[in-house]
């Protein structure tokens, strides 16, 4: 519908709103009329949910649009002098998909109970490092906060996360670390770079619920491989490959989200002998590694980065609203991958970079990885144990991090029991969105950090005896 242009200094999605507002100003979309949904304003313009979906709330907030529940985005009669509201705290009625999740999940909700969510509470998090951080990058570099980054990113902060990596006994130069604004970026930019529209890619099932829409989005055939206790099914992963041949492969190593499995260095070597065998790349997405109290082998570890690109995080461990990521590849892909960096958003947020390196290095931040571990150990214990009081069944008991994946005894559409639980302004993530086929699952995520709260326990045992 819309032309966007990477290249240009204006973000996306205000270059998308502004455009709306233009056809509005002008007429060309009439008031009362349906713009189109989230998910296909994004495959027409080639972008992200994320985009469309912050280009939408800008102008609700200006008042040229109107979110009607369970509807979509309609054109209003623009007013300026009362804003609309972008976020409601009820969700009584938003019918739940990826598109609620992803307009839902982010919004400034204070009143919900959030045991759905993806990300760590705000007490849990070392605010103070940040103010710390805020306060040293003021003084020292005033200069150079008002230039372009590297097209790598900020020297410094590789330099500090390829020490990090060797400590994970991954082998690597500086050069071969591209910073991105957060991992989902990066997940971006290894699809755009492995895949073109219509080819196979396969993924962990259950997954990470964005990167499948993402996937779908860019027009590529997805394929879950059925997730185990130890990691990917092997079996079932060489018996699809064989069928599919699929060009990537992504999949969660530590910790994985949704089921909170590792992956165990018998299936990695497996994995990695798939990939020889039936000439695939694999993503591995290894974000949540600093909550492993035992540090495990990573797929990048056993390959050397020959047919592994390793993406990691900050956001999980400083804050989620400091957006850096990385790509950690061989050096032939690093320039490709700094090429397309630059073609899509151009530099990462260099301020944001230099924030997270004055944190990273300072000997405080790795006292914060161990509290936040110890803290992650103890809910786990807890949810755990309560949610199989509540009559709900654990897919896996892990020792860390953040996730559980339990569903109900009998056959629950946990779709179903979300609008519920919304309705009751409790927010939980059910299966359907994590998994790579369209159907009713009994599955749902729960965040242990948010979700010891006695309101959550006894909704929960209302819906596993009615069942």
């Amino acid at each position: 519908m819309f032309t966007l242009d990477r290249t240009a200094d204006t973000p996306l999605f205000h270059q998308l709103s502004n455009a709306l507002r233009r056809e509005i100003d002008r007429g060309q979309l009439i008031i009362g009329s349906r713009v189109p949904s989230v998910r296909l304003m994004a495959k027409q313009c080639g972008v992200s949910l994320i985009t469309v979906v912050n280009a939408y709330n800008r102008l609700v907030a200006e008042g040229y649009l109107q979110p009607r529940r369970a509807s979509g985005y309609y054109v209003s009669q623009p007013s300026h002098s009362m804003p609309v509201p972008v976020f409601h705290t009820s969700m009584a009625g938003v019918a739940v998909d990826s598109e609620w999740l992803v307009s839902h999940v982010f919004a400034d909700a204070s009143s919900l109970l959030m045991p759905g969510c993806g990300w760590l509470p705000e007490d849990w998090l070392e605010g103070e490092h940040i103010r710390h951080a805020l306060t040293t990058l003021a003084r020292k570099s005033a200069g150079s906060m008002v230039r372009y980054g590297n097209p790598y990113g900020y020297q410094p902060l590789r330099k500090a996360l390829q020490m990090a990596l060797h400590a994970r006994a991954i082998e690597l130069d500086t050069e071969q670390i591209i910073l991105t604004q957060g991992a989902s970026q990066a997940l971006n930019l290894c699809a755009r770079l492995f895949l073109k529209p219509g080819d196979t890619v396969f993924v962990d099932d259950p997954m990470y619920a964005n990167l499948i829409a993402m996937l779908r989005i860019g027009g590529y055939r997805v394929i879950g491989v059925p997730r185990t206790l130890s990691g990917p099914d092997c079996a079932q992963l060489e018996t699809l490959a064989a069928s599919y041949r699929p060009r990537a492969f992504f999949t969660n190593t530590s910790l994985q989200n949704p089921t909170g499995t590792s992956t165990s260095i018998s299936t990695a070597h497996r994995i990695l002998r798939a990939a020889e065998n039936f000439d695939f790349q694999i993503i591995e997405d290894d974000i949540f590694a600093d909550l492993q109290p035992e540090r495990s082998t990573s797929l990048a570890a056993l390959d050397q980065l020959n047919r592994v690109t390793y993406i990691g995080s900050l956001s999980k461990s400083i804050s989620p609203s400091l957006r850096v990521g990385f790509i950690a590849c061989n050096r032939d892909l690093a320039h490709e991958f700094a090429q397309k960096k630059m073609l899509e958003g151009l530099t990462s947020c260099e301020i944001s970079e230099k924030l997270a390196s004055i944190i990273l290095t300072e000997g405080r931040h790795r006292l914060s990885i161990e509290r936040l571990r110890g803290r992650c150990e103890q809910a786990q214990r807890t949810v755990a144990t309560q949610l199989e009081n509540c009559g709900l069944q654990l897919f896996h008991r892990p020792s860390a991090g953040m996730f559980l994946w339990a569903r109900f005894a009998g056959a629950i559409d946990t779709a179903q029991v979300a609008q519920q639980a919304a309705d009751e302004a409790l927010l939980l993530a059910p299966g359907k969105l994590f998994e790579t086929i369209d159907q009713p699952s009994p599955w749902l995520r729960f965040n242990v950090a948010h979700s010891d709260h006695a309101q959550l326990y006894r909704f929960l045992e209302r819906v596993a005896a009615g069942a």
